[in-house]
């Protein structure tokens, strides 16, 4: 018995942990590449990775965040337009695995700073801070000098391009299928590979007889003439091309000599490529060792531009499933710093976003499944709701501290997800210890039930016409976005209760159930229960045969208009502090002509003829 109870206390205790005892491994660029190998294996031993961001903000101003009407194309021009303003301070990453009922985690913090480490432009920019943010990490001990000095930089790969063609970096041979599949050569395509054949063949004859001549003078001469270099040790000879076209013919020719040539693409610092020098080898071992030297060459250069952006490339090629609390949220984010400028379009982003990370399952959307948590809550929140409402348990199992481990709270985000993962997977009966031995069906299963792939922003996602949309974040009912109007101008002071009463007998409209929210102090959104209400209002407002209460209303300023707006304003960045001001713009852009424009008189500006 007494056993039996020193296993419950033992199970009660880690079930209990708090986060002041979790050993997370806080990385900056003083110790990033040391950690690096390690996190490879760690990576390689997990069934999954979960992520967690903190940023330098996420919304200036409250109608900038995601609301619950948004629908996705809006929500994501939100996303997009804090990815582009705000910084990434920290990247929490926690590959793990879950082995009956036991998660076994190994944190990482990784601190970031947008350094031009390579006096190239490139990625320092300036970006927003949300005082609040800053407010909150500082509460946690978070080191601000630190993250300056020693935080870690790194390069997207649209950057990362940009970069080695400006710098004239050289490259291992790249795929020339491409030529296979073009259109048939031309006649200038045939005699630029016949010249650039003729070279590399007397230049190889060439190197053959001047190896073979004991005359040193005529072995000078030889080499002069046929315009042989030296690449270290070896001889080399470098092609110029002038275009992509004859890189990849120039690249497919020199196939013909592979048996002891090899190839290596110089970048043009304008972009493109420059030339190819082809060097000569002595042996298959001496060629297998220089393209071994080239290819570490290489990777030590792409460490050395791509800085933390060497762990999205780990992530990648992992192809492990990937964790996230908010995808939409993080993955612009990690689109924008890491992979190239976000695209316009939410379809464009999932399909490009999905070439890199194919499998990212939401818990939120996992979440929304059970009872309870279908309303917005944090990470802790949810956890907590977890842990008084069902009974799953699942044990931490953290590797011992290691050198430069630390305990501050700072990066415990990502633990709590993977725990948060864990007990929801327990609770809807999804077996994750089946992906640890490849189980595509169980995979399959999970990807069906919790992935963006078929929920959140999938890349075959087609929206439909009439969408719906939540009103209220702790409302399970929708609404059509074609019912849907929003309506600012009205007196100050003025709030959702008061605003309706007003409206109430104010036009017929008004005489079936209809609902008012208030998004900011100067908008809010009418919500009409029934089809053709919201249009007729509408027309009703813009009337010039307006009439009783309503028309007194619009002459005080009252002004209106549909979801299009919003939509169209969200879609041209028209980000201003107030709502009604950017809905204003909007309207005004879309037609400039018919919008109404205020104009005010003033004695002071009006001229006199008589003074003339």
């Amino acid at each position: 018995m007494a056993s039996r109870f020193s296993y419950f206390q033992l199970h009660r205790r880690l079930y209990t942990t708090t986060t002041d005892q979790w050993s997370i491994k806080q990385v900056r660029n003083s110790n990033f590449h040391s950690c690096l190998g390690d996190l490879k294996n760690h990576i390689s031993d997990s069934d999954f990775i979960a992520l967690s961001l903190q940023r330098t903000g996420s919304s200036s101003f409250p109608w900038h965040r995601p609301q619950p009407f948004d629908t996705l194309d809006t929500a994501y021009c939100k996303a997009k337009y804090a990815a582009e303003k705000f910084q990434i301070l920290q990247f929490s990453l926690c590959p793990f695995s879950v082995r009956d009922s036991k998660l076994i985690a190994h944190p990482y913090n990784f601190h970031l700073f947008p350094r031009d480490e390579l006096n190239i432009g490139m990625p320092s920019y300036s970006f927003s801070c949300q005082v609040s943010h800053l407010t909150s990490i500082a509460r946690e001990g978070f080191d601000f000098g630190a993250w300056v000095y020693d935080g870690i930089s790194y390069l997207s790969r649209a950057q990362e391009s940009i970069a080695k063609a400006q710098m004239g970096c050289q490259t291992l041979t790249p795929n020339t299928d491409a030529v296979k599949s073009s259109s048939e050569p031309s006649v200038f395509d045939t005699i630029f590979v016949q010249r650039v054949k003729s070279r590399v063949k007397n230049w190889k004859d060439a190197y053959d007889s001047s190896s073979k001549t004991n005359d040193a003078l005529l072995s000078t001469l030889k080499k002069l003439i046929v315009g042989i270099e030296q690449y270290g040790s070896r001889p080399s000879i470098v092609i110029d091309v002038y275009s992509e076209r004859q890189t990849l013919l120039a690249l497919e020719l020199l196939k013909e000599f592979s048996d002891d040539v090899v190839p290596v693409v110089i970048s043009a610092k304008s972009g493109g490529t420059q030339a190819i020098r082809a060097i000569l080898t002595s042996s298959k071992e001496d060629k297998i060792l220089l393209e071994k030297e080239l290819q570490n060459l290489e990777d030590e250069e792409n460490k050395k531009f791509r800085g933390f952006r060497e762990v999205i490339e780990m992530i990648s090629a992992s192809q492990k499933p990937i964790v996230s609390y908010s995808s939409l949220h993080d993955f612009t984010f990690i689109h924008s710093k890491f992979l190239a400028p976000l695209p316009t379009s939410i379809d464009e982003f999932a399909s490009s976003l999905h070439l890199v990370f194919p499998r990212v399952l939401e818990v939120k959307h996992l979440m929304s499944k059970i009872g309870g948590l279908s309303k917005p809550m944090s990470i802790a929140a949810a956890l907590s709701y977890l842990k008084k409402h069902y009974y799953a348990p699942t044990y931490l199992d953290i590797p011992i501290e290691a050198p430069g481990n630390d305990h501050k709270p700072q990066g415990h985000n990502a633990i709590r997800l993977c725990h948060l993962f864990a007990k929801v997977c327990s609770l809807l009966k999804i077996d994750l210890s089946g992906v640890q031995s490849n189980n595509n069906e169980c995979l399959a299963s999970m990807l069906e039930k919790c992935s963006n792939v078929s929920s959140s922003f999938s890349p075959y996602h087609h929206e439909p016409k009439d969408e719906d949309v939540k009103i209220w974040a702790r409302d399970v009912r929708k609404a059509s976005c074609r019912h849907l109007v929003f309506l600012w101008g009205f007196r100050e002071g003025m709030t959702a209760p008061l605003l309706k009463a007003s409206l109430e007998g104010s036009h017929e409209v008004f005489c079936e159930e209809f609902y008012v929210r208030f998004v900011d102090k100067k908008c809010a959104i009418i919500v009409f229960s029934q089809p053709g209400l919201s249009e007729t209002f509408l027309d009703a407002i813009n009337s010039d045969c307006i009439v009783g209460s309503l028309r007194e209303m619009v002459s005080e300023g009252l002004r209106a208009t549909g979801y299009e707006t919003y939509k169209r304003m969200c879609r041209f960045d028209l980000w201003e502090a107030d709502l009604a001001e950017s809905l204003e713009r909007a309207i005004f852009e879309a037609d400039p002509e018919t919008a109404q424009l205020d104009i005010n008189y003033s004695n002071d500006t009006v001229i006199s003829l008589d003074d003339l």
